[in-house]
């Protein structure tokens, strides 16, 4: 029996969450979700279960509410490096969940990364 989109996204995002979970033990989560007209980004401690540091296009100091282009991305992207690194935090994982990694979600990992968070 064939599966919906939304089973097979699931099963996707299950995949990379855990193969990630193996091999980053002890360091944080950066977590994105992106819908048609929003990205966010969470930085999670799995071992805590708390959130540390997060950012969204909802956010109305960003200047981006209700955009979900490479633009947007790379500016919550460069936003959320800055937070991580006032919390301590140097290195992560980056979960994409089951998102494709190109366009949007491909833009804020870039500037994460220039921005100074490693993973």
């Amino acid at each position: 029996m064939a599966l919906s989109r939304r089973e097979l996204f699931q099963k996707r995002r299950m995949r990379v969450r855990n193969k990630l979970r193996k091999s980053n033990a002890g360091r944080p989560r950066l977590s994105v979700h992106r819908s048609n007209k929003n990205i966010s980004v969470q930085l999670i401690d799995d071992v805590r279960g708390a959130t540390l540091a997060s950012a969204s296009t909802l956010e109305k100091e960003l200047g981006f509410w209700g955009k979900n282009n490479a633009e947007a991305a790379a500016k919550v992207g460069a936003t959320i490096a800055e937070r991580a690194k006032a919390k301590g935090v140097e290195e992560c994982y980056f979960d994409r969940g089951g998102f494709l990694f190109h366009g949007a979600v491909k833009a804020l990992a870039d500037s994460a990364r220039g921005n100074g968070l490693k993973f």
